[in-house]
């Protein structure tokens, strides 16, 4: 968990303060991806919304359990690491189905896909016993 720990508060830190700057549109329009305006796009968007949120809940919360030694963090760890690398997998299926290739969308995606396979093989082997 020293190394996880880092990486859940990025990234389900990440996916809160993201919420929250496209929920108050501060992104500026140069990064926005390509038919950001299309309210079938923007409703895409927002439909993982409620998946990033239960992410970042279930790795913070790792985190907090593993703080306190109770050892049900190892669930709450897999659960959000597989989320997470869905989330990844979904945008980049879209991107890859929409035939657009922007650097800005893809390369965060693509962290989120794979960084929890880094973590899987411990953590498999930690709930197996």
């Amino acid at each position: 968990m020293s190394v996880l720990r880092y990486f859940f508060l990025l990234v389900d830190i990440g996916f809160i303060v993201y919420w929250l700057i496209t929920a108050l549109h501060l992104i500026p329009e140069i990064y926005l991806y390509n038919d950001y305006k299309n309210e079938i796009l923007v409703n895409w968007n927002w439909s993982f919304f409620p998946l990033d949120l239960f992410i970042s809940f279930t790795g913070l919360y790792s985190v907090y359990l593993n703080n306190k030694s109770i050892k049900k963090w190892k669930i709450y760890a897999f659960i959000s690491l597989i989320l997470t690398s869905v989330s990844g997998l979904q945008a980049i299926a879209y991107w890859t189905f929409a035939r657009e290739f922007d650097p800005v969308w893809w390369i965060p995606n693509m962290f989120l896909l794979i960084y929890p396979w880094i973590f899987f093989p411990k953590l498999i082997s930690e709930l197996s016993n």
